[in-house]
Protein backbone atom coordinates (compact mmCIF):
# COMPACT_ATOMS: atom_id res chain seq x y z
CA UNK A 1 0.00 0.00 0.00
CA UNK A 2 0.93 3.91 -0.88
CA UNK A 3 1.31 6.25 2.39
CA UNK A 4 -0.93 9.04 1.42
CA UNK A 5 0.97 12.07 1.97
CA UNK A 6 -0.34 14.38 4.96
CA UNK A 7 -1.75 17.44 4.26
CA UNK A 8 -0.51 20.78 4.82
CA UNK A 9 -2.00 21.57 7.23
CA UNK A 10 -1.61 18.54 9.13
CA UNK A 11 2.38 19.17 9.10
CA UNK A 12 1.80 22.12 11.16
CA UNK A 13 1.34 22.94 14.59
CA UNK A 14 -2.03 22.87 15.84
CA UNK A 15 -1.78 26.74 16.17
CA UNK A 16 -0.75 27.48 13.04
CA UNK A 17 -3.50 25.60 11.24
CA UNK A 18 -6.21 28.69 11.59
CA UNK A 19 -8.54 27.25 14.30
CA UNK A 20 -12.64 27.09 13.02
CA UNK A 21 -14.42 29.50 15.27
CA UNK A 22 -15.91 28.09 18.65
CA UNK A 23 -17.75 29.72 21.81
CA UNK A 24 -14.18 30.22 23.76
CA UNK A 25 -13.20 31.99 20.81
CA UNK A 26 -16.29 33.98 19.76
CA UNK A 27 -16.38 34.96 23.38
CA UNK A 28 -12.88 36.48 23.13
CA UNK A 29 -13.85 38.41 20.17
CA UNK A 30 -16.80 39.76 21.92
CA UNK A 31 -14.74 40.65 24.94
CA UNK A 32 -11.70 42.53 22.35
CA UNK A 33 -14.59 44.49 20.43
CA UNK A 34 -16.08 45.71 23.96
CA UNK A 35 -12.05 46.41 25.33
CA UNK A 36 -11.36 48.37 21.67
CA UNK A 37 -14.90 50.64 22.15
CA UNK A 38 -13.77 51.16 26.01
CA UNK A 39 -10.29 51.86 25.06
CA UNK A 40 -11.28 54.58 22.21
CA UNK A 41 -13.54 55.85 24.82
CA UNK A 42 -11.30 56.16 27.29
CA UNK A 43 -8.30 57.33 24.73
CA UNK A 44 -10.38 60.17 24.12
CA UNK A 45 -12.02 61.10 26.95
CA UNK A 46 -7.87 61.84 28.38
CA UNK A 47 -6.96 63.38 25.02
CA UNK A 48 -9.60 65.64 25.37
CA UNK A 49 -8.56 66.44 28.99
CA UNK A 50 -4.92 67.14 27.69
CA UNK A 51 -5.66 69.36 25.10
CA UNK A 52 -7.59 71.23 27.80
CA UNK A 53 -4.85 71.14 30.55
CA UNK A 54 -6.78 69.43 32.87
CA UNK A 55 -4.61 66.69 33.29
CA UNK A 56 -1.65 68.69 34.57
CA UNK A 57 -2.28 68.63 38.20
CA UNK A 58 -2.52 64.93 37.78
CA UNK A 59 0.63 64.32 35.70
CA UNK A 60 3.38 66.49 37.66
CA UNK A 61 1.91 65.13 41.22
CA UNK A 62 2.89 61.86 39.96
CA UNK A 63 5.88 62.54 38.46
CA UNK A 64 6.99 64.48 41.68
CA UNK A 65 5.99 61.08 43.53
CA UNK A 66 8.03 58.78 41.32
CA UNK A 67 10.84 61.31 41.22
CA UNK A 68 11.09 61.24 45.00
CA UNK A 69 12.50 57.69 44.85
CA UNK A 70 15.23 58.63 42.55
CA UNK A 71 18.66 57.30 43.48
CA UNK A 72 22.15 55.92 40.94
CA UNK A 73 21.42 52.75 41.12
CA UNK A 74 17.65 52.60 40.37
CA UNK A 75 18.33 55.43 37.22
CA UNK A 76 20.68 53.16 35.81
CA UNK A 77 18.19 50.77 36.42
CA UNK A 78 15.42 52.29 34.86
CA UNK A 79 17.49 53.30 31.85
CA UNK A 80 17.96 50.11 31.19
CA UNK A 81 14.50 49.04 31.56
CA UNK A 82 13.99 51.49 29.32
CA UNK A 83 15.81 49.97 26.33
CA UNK A 84 13.14 46.95 26.31
CA UNK A 85 10.71 49.52 25.14
CA UNK A 86 12.91 50.45 21.62
CA UNK A 87 15.99 49.91 21.43
CA UNK A 88 16.59 46.07 22.59
CA UNK A 89 12.17 45.75 21.31
CA UNK A 90 13.93 45.81 17.84
CA UNK A 91 16.42 42.99 18.30
CA UNK A 92 13.67 41.04 20.21
CA UNK A 93 11.54 41.68 17.15
CA UNK A 94 13.81 40.46 14.30
CA UNK A 95 14.63 37.42 16.65
CA UNK A 96 11.16 36.69 17.40
CA UNK A 97 10.15 36.71 14.07
CA UNK A 98 13.46 34.87 12.63
CA UNK A 99 12.55 31.81 15.39
CA UNK A 100 9.03 31.72 14.52
CA UNK A 101 9.64 31.21 10.49
CA UNK A 102 12.42 28.11 11.61
CA UNK A 103 9.34 26.89 13.77
CA UNK A 104 7.04 27.04 11.19
CA UNK A 105 5.12 29.45 12.55
CA UNK A 106 4.25 31.53 10.57
CA UNK A 107 0.76 33.13 11.17
CA UNK A 108 3.02 34.08 14.60
CA UNK A 109 5.29 35.87 12.94
CA UNK A 110 3.05 37.49 10.32
CA UNK A 111 0.82 38.28 13.76
CA UNK A 112 3.98 39.86 15.24
CA UNK A 113 5.12 41.78 12.08
CA UNK A 114 1.68 43.32 11.20
CA UNK A 115 0.61 44.24 15.04
CA UNK A 116 4.25 46.23 15.13
CA UNK A 117 4.31 47.77 11.98
CA UNK A 118 0.43 49.27 12.69
CA UNK A 119 1.69 50.59 16.19
CA UNK A 120 4.39 52.42 14.72
CA UNK A 121 1.87 53.80 12.39
CA UNK A 122 -0.47 54.66 14.86
CA UNK A 123 2.67 56.14 17.33
CA UNK A 124 3.44 58.21 14.36
CA UNK A 125 0.47 59.40 13.63
CA UNK A 126 -0.96 60.29 17.09
CA UNK A 127 1.90 61.72 17.74
CA UNK A 128 2.20 64.42 15.01
CA UNK A 129 -1.88 64.76 15.80
CA UNK A 130 -1.64 65.79 19.39
CA UNK A 131 2.10 67.55 19.04
CA UNK A 132 2.53 67.42 22.65
CA UNK A 133 5.76 69.25 23.36
CA UNK A 134 7.82 66.96 26.01
CA UNK A 135 8.04 67.86 29.64
CA UNK A 136 11.40 68.69 31.13
CA UNK A 137 13.59 64.98 31.41
CA UNK A 138 15.20 64.53 34.57
CA UNK A 139 18.10 62.79 33.73
CA UNK A 140 19.48 63.76 30.27
CA UNK A 141 18.31 65.49 27.01
CA UNK A 142 14.51 64.95 25.87
CA UNK A 143 13.87 62.97 22.80
CA UNK A 144 13.27 65.06 19.48
CA UNK A 145 10.19 63.59 19.04
CA UNK A 146 6.55 64.67 20.79
CA UNK A 147 5.47 63.51 23.72
CA UNK A 148 1.78 62.38 23.38
CA UNK A 149 1.51 59.04 23.85
CA UNK A 150 4.10 57.53 24.76
CA UNK A 151 5.67 55.20 21.74
CA UNK A 152 7.91 53.12 24.29
CA UNK A 153 4.04 52.35 26.27
CA UNK A 154 2.42 52.14 23.17
CA UNK A 155 5.19 49.44 21.55
CA UNK A 156 6.00 47.29 24.47
CA UNK A 157 2.10 46.54 25.15
CA UNK A 158 1.72 45.34 21.64
CA UNK A 159 5.11 43.69 21.21
CA UNK A 160 4.98 41.90 24.98
CA UNK A 161 1.27 41.38 24.55
CA UNK A 162 1.09 39.74 21.10
CA UNK A 163 4.15 37.73 21.61
CA UNK A 164 3.01 36.22 24.84
CA UNK A 165 -0.70 35.64 23.47
CA UNK A 166 1.28 33.42 20.68
CA UNK A 167 3.80 31.42 22.93
CA UNK A 168 0.84 30.74 25.33
CA UNK A 169 -1.28 29.51 22.69
CA UNK A 170 1.57 27.08 21.53
CA UNK A 171 3.38 25.85 24.66
CA UNK A 172 0.78 27.31 27.35
CA UNK A 173 3.35 28.47 29.82
CA UNK A 174 1.62 29.83 33.37
CA UNK A 175 4.26 32.37 33.85
CA UNK A 176 4.29 34.11 30.19
CA UNK A 177 1.49 36.52 30.77
CA UNK A 178 2.75 37.41 34.00
CA UNK A 179 6.31 38.44 32.81
CA UNK A 180 4.72 40.79 29.77
CA UNK A 181 2.09 42.41 32.66
CA UNK A 182 5.46 43.13 34.71
CA UNK A 183 7.76 43.98 31.70
CA UNK A 184 4.95 46.35 30.40
CA UNK A 185 4.69 48.24 33.52
CA UNK A 186 8.15 48.57 34.11
CA UNK A 187 8.72 49.90 30.83
CA UNK A 188 5.89 52.63 31.21
CA UNK A 189 7.07 53.30 34.80
CA UNK A 190 10.78 54.24 33.75
CA UNK A 191 9.50 56.38 30.98
CA UNK A 192 8.21 58.56 34.26
CA UNK A 193 10.98 58.02 36.69
CA UNK A 194 13.08 59.33 33.75
CA UNK A 195 11.27 62.26 33.47
CA UNK A 196 10.84 62.08 29.59
CA UNK A 197 6.82 61.21 29.67
CA UNK A 198 4.25 62.80 31.73
CA UNK A 199 1.78 59.87 33.08
CA UNK A 200 -0.43 60.77 31.03
CA UNK A 201 1.44 59.74 27.76
CA UNK A 202 2.26 56.52 29.10
CA UNK A 203 -1.78 56.06 30.44
CA UNK A 204 -2.40 57.33 26.40
CA UNK A 205 0.09 54.69 25.21
CA UNK A 206 -1.54 51.90 26.59
CA UNK A 207 -5.05 52.52 25.76
CA UNK A 208 -3.93 53.11 21.82
CA UNK A 209 -2.06 49.88 21.95
CA UNK A 210 -5.30 47.81 23.87
CA UNK A 211 -7.25 49.72 20.87
CA UNK A 212 -4.68 48.10 17.99
CA UNK A 213 -4.51 44.50 19.89
CA UNK A 214 -7.84 44.51 20.21
CA UNK A 215 -8.56 44.98 16.99
CA UNK A 216 -6.77 42.43 15.48
CA UNK A 217 -8.09 40.42 17.45
CA UNK A 218 -11.74 40.88 16.35
CA UNK A 219 -10.06 40.68 12.61
CA UNK A 220 -8.61 37.96 13.10
CA UNK A 221 -11.94 36.36 14.24
CA UNK A 222 -14.14 37.86 11.38
CA UNK A 223 -11.41 36.18 9.05
CA UNK A 224 -12.31 32.94 10.68
CA UNK A 225 -14.88 33.09 10.38
CA UNK A 226 -15.11 33.78 6.42
CA UNK A 227 -13.27 31.01 6.33
CA UNK A 228 -15.23 28.63 8.06
CA UNK A 229 -18.40 29.82 5.86
CA UNK A 230 -16.44 29.15 2.86
CA UNK A 231 -15.26 25.39 3.85
CA UNK A 232 -19.40 24.78 4.33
Amino acid sequence: TTKMKPEPDQQLPEAEQGSQPTRLIEAVAVASLLAAILSLFLFAWLAGEMREGEVGSFDYAVRNWVHGFASPGLTAAMKGVSLLGYDILIVELVAAIVVFLRLRWRRGAIWLAVSMAGALALDLALKFAFHRPRPQPFFGDAPHSFSFPSGHALGSFVFYAVLAGLIADRVKPMAVGIVAVLLIAAIGLSRIYLGVHYPSDVIAGYLAAAIWVSALLVLDHLRKVRRSTRQK
